[in-house]
């Protein structure tokens, strides 16, 4: 291995993949970045942007040279495909990590669990999924606790769903709120009363961070679950974006049921509704994320107060512009 902070960033322009890759840099590791519509010119930012596709294993593999760390965080957008393309992406990832002895990242979910686990979930929990989408979490993961007997070690951190100031492709942006308009009405997926799990991307990359510097000492094969945000009876988050919006207009937003008849409606027409409504099951039965090997690892999870994580998260989004009179800081694209 050529260097010990050498990282190469699968999924960069995505949420979790672009946190990753900024606070890596901040952190002084040497970044890597491989993206299909990049130019493989310098772009100033003190990243090497390699154009390469995750689903080629020959691109992956002279990526990856040299890497001690390999971020997976790489995913079809708008979930097209998802099911073909995933295990594939994995596996070239594994292949590389093999080759070069690296540690693998992966975002994990809780898609990998059913009712049965609920509802407070631990690392071990047992893994009965009711969707599809859950069942290729399981594999997933499976091939990766293989992989780290064969060569390659691996750090999971699930957390709850995501929402920060870039993340694109999750139910904050998708559902409660509307990128780049004022905020006038809140659409809350939830049923009432059922407590939901939210993580704020920046906490969850610094998490993982935090693990990293520490790999050597973890087991190859170590699975983390983060507390984050615990809504526990759906009104906390709703709460927070009122607050926040309402001090920032003056106006509070109402708060309305999510349309979830029109997802039904829509979702043979659109993948990404069609997932939506597969995943509906998780607004409708408490899950709460138990963090105690985390907390016995790190000593305590990184963790932004909601207010602060939700007013950066609407300010990201273009939510605020009109109420501060300015524009947002250029940043990634979201995934």
């Amino acid at each position: 291995m050529e260097n010990t902070k050498t990282v190469l960033v699968l999924g960069a322009t995505g949420g979790i993949g672009g946190e990753m890759l900024r606070q890596l840099l901040a952190a002084s590791w040497q970044v890597r970045a491989l993206t299909r519509g990049a130019t493989p010119s310098p772009r100033g930012d003190g990243i090497e942007w390699l154009r390469g596709d995750a689903l080629s294993r020959a691109d992956v593999l002279a990526a990856a040279k040299g890497c001690a760390v390999i971020v997976h965080a790489v995913n079809p957008p708008g979930y097209r495909h998802w099911g073909r393309l995933v295990l594939p992406m994995l596996d070239n990832t594994i292949a590389a990590a093999t080759a070069e002895g690296a540690t693998i990242v992966l975002p994990g979910t809780v898609y990998n669990f059913g009712p049965d686990a609920f509802p407070v979930l631990a690392e071990e929990a047992p893994q009965h999924p009711q969707t599809r989408k859950g069942a290729i979490r399981v594999e997933l993961e499976a091939r990766l606790e293989r992989a780290s007997t064969q060569g390659a070690r691996v750090l999971i951190v699930r957390a709850g769903d995501f929402f920060g100031p870039r993340a694109g492709n999750n139910w904050f942006s998708q559902g409660l709120v509307k990128p780049g308009q004022g905020v006038r009405s809140i659409l809350y997926p939830g049923a009432p009363g059922v407590g939901h799990q939210w993580s704020y991307l920046p906490d969850v990359a610094r998490t993982m961070l935090q693990l990293l510097s520490m790999r050597a000492t973890l087991p190859a094969f170590s699975r983390f679950h983060m507390a984050g945000h615990w809504d526990h009876d759906g009104r906390q988050m709703t709460g927070a974006i009122a607050r926040v919006v309402a001090q920032a207009t003056g106006t509070p937003p109402a708060i309305r049921r999510f349309p979830w008849w029109l997802v039904a409606l829509a979702s043979p027409f659109v993948a990404t509704l069609r997932e939506m409504r597969e995943m509906r099951y998780l607004w409708q039965t408490p899950l709460r994320m138990e963090n105690a090997r985390l907390l016995a690892v790190l000593g305590q999870e990184p963790h932004t107060p909601l207010d602060e994580a939700v007013r950066a998260t609407l300010q990201g989004m273009g939510n605020l512009q009109k109420a501060t009179g300015k524009k947002n800081a250029p940043g990634l694209p979201a995934r």
